[in-house]
């Protein structure tokens, strides 16, 4: 479970909206309420725990849309897999365009995710399979540092226009990447009006939780160069003064400025 402290970290990015945990189970959890209002689209069950708070689950027969189809819930449907509703959207010129999109889509291994729980990060007492962000520019700045902060993995933004959910909730845990995308850009968010469009939204899996949380812990903010302040200002002038000084020993010369 995602600890005390590490749930303050993320409440201090002061995001726009509340990170959502969810964890995927193949059997109902136990002493969760199923969720009981209007049926929606997969995507929008990450709005309603940020906008409700407390814990729920849903399962195949409350998603109005495709995210069941990535999760393994369901096979892909011929007609849609075939290209012709993102032909039809007008986003791809030819179904054969589109269908590449199923051809490649990652799922999860088919009857494995029956049910999937959701729960403000902040209130989850479950093991996340999965956390989303929706960040503003400053927040999604900081966490996307923390992701590569202590690995140094790339940052990577894997999407389609249509069918986002597959990259956000199937490819991270899938792969054991994050991955992210920008509001505004992908049909079902976009059409549904989700959330405004230029937000980032992040998918943190549950490979690389653990060392996100390390690095929010321990990585500056701010880095050195964007601070203000004497001190840092002397701080980031000795340390580039010792990088001309490591270049002469090693016979190359450092133009950064």
């Amino acid at each position: 479970m995602v600890s005390s402290e590490s749930k303050k970290l993320f409440s201090d990015l002061n995001m726009p909206y509340p990170a959502v945990a969810l964890r995927y189970h193949v059997v109902v959890p136990e002493g969760v309420p199923h969720y009981d209002g209007e049926k929606l689209a997969f995507c929008q069950y990450v709005s309603v725990a940020q906008k409700n708070g407390g814990t729920f689950y849903t399962d195949v027969n409350d998603d109005a849309c495709y995210g069941k189809v990535p999760l393994g819930m369901e096979e892909k449907p011929a007609v849609t897999a075939s290209g012709q509703a993102g032909y039809d959207f007008d986003l791809y010129r030819s179904p054969a365009a589109c269908r590449r999109l199923y051809q490649e889509m990652p799922v999860i291994e088919p009857g494995t995710v029956r049910y999937v729980q959701f729960a403000r990060l902040q209130d989850a007492t479950f093991d996340p399979d999965l956390v989303i962000c929706v960040c503003d520019q400053s927040s999604a700045d900081i966490l996307l540092c923390a992701t590569s902060y202590i690995s140094g993995d790339f940052w990577e933004s894997r999407s389609t226009p249509v069918l986002s959910c597959a990259w956000m909730y199937a490819y991270p845990v899938i792969s054991g990447k994050v991955n992210h995308i920008t509001t505004g850009f992908y049909h079902g968010l976009k059409r549904r009006g989700t959330y405004p469009a230029g937000l980032t939204m992040i998918a943190i899996p549950f490979q690389k939780l653990d060392e996100v949380c390390t690095a929010l812990a321990q990585m500056p903010w701010t880095p050195v160069a964007f601070r203000s302040d004497e001190e840092s200002r002397a701080l980031l002038k000795r340390r580039m003064d010792h990088w001309q000084e490591m270049a002469q020993q090693a016979g190359c010369t450092v133009d950064i400025r």
